[in-house]
C-alpha cells in the first residue's frame, strides 16, 4: 500500500526543493587576506580539481570557485569556516535540493535558512555546493541535451574534498546532509564512497528508486529541469537503477550516524503568512500547502519505509517523524538545529 501511494504522488515530487553578522575578531586577518590565504593553501585534486577564486562575503563565510576537471567546468561552493580557524575541524557538507540552490528556482542552505547564524559558533567547517539541478548528484551516464553530464559522484566525493580540506586545514573528518531530491543522493555518495562520512542527515527524502513508484519519482524530478533519467541510470529496470537504491543497499550504511526525518504534510506552525520563505505572499503559502503538503505525504510514506527496512537489519538510526509540516525550508531548517547534536558527536566537537 504505500509504495501505491508514493506512485500515487510520483509527479508532484518534482515541485521539491523549491543573518547574523559575526564580526571578525580584532587578532584575526579580514576577508580579503583570509580568501587569498585559501587559494594559497589549496591543493588541486589528483585529477586537476583546484580553487580558482575566494571571494569573501562576512567574516567567515566565502565563495569559493573550483574547477571541476571532470565537469570541465567552474563550481560555486559557499563556505563558513569553523569557528576557531586556528586549529583543525571537522567538515560538514550541505546539499541542495533540486533546484540545486539557485536563488531563482527555489533557493537554498544559504538564503532559505539562518545555516549562517546558526554554525557562526560552532567548530565546524560548512560546505555548500551550488548547482546540480535535478541531477540526484549522481554520475550520469551519458550527456544529456539539457542537463550536459553530471559527474557529481565524482566531484563531490573525489575531487572537492582534497581542495577543502587543504584549504581549510580540516581534520579530514566529515558529515553530510540533504534536503527532498539531496535527501535520496546523501545516502547515495555514502554508498559510493564508504568512510568517506562519518555521519548522514536525510530530511524530506525518498530513497526507493528502483521500483516502478520510484522511477516514476526520480523521472519526474529530473524531467522537471527538462532532464531524461535514461542518460542519468539507462532505461527503467537498468540494473544501474537498483545499484542506486539505498532501501536495497541499506546494510553498506551500517556504522554510519544516521538521522532521517519527515513531516505529515498537514500545515503546521512554520505553514503561515509570516512563515520562513512567505513574506507574507499568499500565493507562496497555498503553493507551500497544498504542493508542499502533498509532497511531505509521499517522502514521509517513504521515510516510514526506510525505518522498517532499518529495523529489519538492526541498523542503528535516528528517526524523527513530525505530526504536522510541509515540504518546505522552515522545517528543514528545524531538521538541521535538531540534528546537529548527532552530527556533532560523530565528528567530535561540541553539540551545544
Amino acid at each position: 500500500m504505500g509504495r501505491r501511494v508514493v506512485g500515487l504522488f510520483a509527479p508532484l515530487l518534482a515541485a521539491a526543493a523549491l543573518v547574523p553578522v559575526v564580526p571578525a575578531a580584532a587578532d584575526q586577518p579580514g576577508p580579503p587576506a583570509v580568501a587569498a590565504a585559501l587559494i594559497a593553501s589549496a591543493r588541486p585534486a589528483d585529477d586537476g580539481t583546484r580553487m580558482t577564486k575566494a571571494v569573501p562575503n562576512l567574516d567567515r563565510f566565502i565563495d569559493l570557485t573550483v574547477h571541476s576537471a571532470a565537469m570541465d567546468t567552474d563550481i560555486t561552493v559557499k563556505i563558513l569556516r569553523a569557528s576557531d580557524t586556528s586549529t583543525p575541524a571537522p567538515t560538514l557538507y550541505l546539499l541542495n535540493g533540486s533546484s540545486g540552490g539557485d536563488g531563482d528556482s527555489g533557493g537554498g542552505w544559504t538564503d532559505q535558512t539562518d545555516m549562517v547564524g546558526f554554525f557562526a559558533d560552532k567548530q565546524v567547517n560548512v560546505v555548500v555546493p551550488i548547482g546540480g539541478r535535478g541531477s540526484y548528484f549522481t554520475d550520469w551516464r551519458t550527456a544529456d541535451p539539457v542537463l550536459g553530464r553530471p559527474l557529481w559522484t565524482t566531484f563531490l566525493t573525489e575531487e572537492l574534498p582534497p581542495v577543502i580540506d587543504s584549504a581549510l586545514h580540516t581534520d579530514g573528518t566529515a558529515a553530510i546532509a540533504g534536503v527532498s531530491m539531496s535527501g535520496t543522493s546523501v545516502f547515495q555518495l555514502a554508498m559510493a564512497a564508504p568512510g568517506l562520512y562519518k555521519a548522514i542527515g536525510s530530511y524530506s527524502g525518498c530513497v526507493e528508486t528502483s521500483n516502478p513508484q520510484g522511477q516514476a519519482m526520480v523521472g519526474a524530478v529530473v524531467g522537471r529541469w527538462s532532464g531524461d533519467p535514461v542518460n542519468m541510470w539507462g532505461p527503467p529496470g537498468d540494473p544501474t537503477w537498483a545499484a542506486m537504491d539505498p532501501y536495497l543497499h541499506a546494510d553498506r550504511l551500517r556504522g554510519t550516524a544516521i538521522y532521517v526525518s519527515s513531516g505529515t504534510g498537514w500545515p503546521g506552525p512554520l505553514d503561515t503568512m509570516d512563515g520562513p520563505g512567505i513574506g507574507g505572499d499568499p500565493v507562496k503559502l497555498i503553493a507551500q500547502m497544498l504542493s508542499g503538503a502533498l509532497l511531505e505525504t509521499v517522502t514521509d510514506t517513504c521515510t516510514h519505509a526506510l525505518q522498517g527496512r532499518f529495523a529489519a537489519l538492526q541498523i542503528p538510526a535516528t528517526f524523527r517523524f513530525r505530526p504536522t509540516g510541509t515540504h518546505s525550508w522552515g522545517y528543514w531548517q528545524q531538521d538541521l538545529h535538531d540534528s546537529w547534536p548527532m552530527f556533532a558527536d560523530a565528528l567530535g566537537v561540541d553539540g551545544s
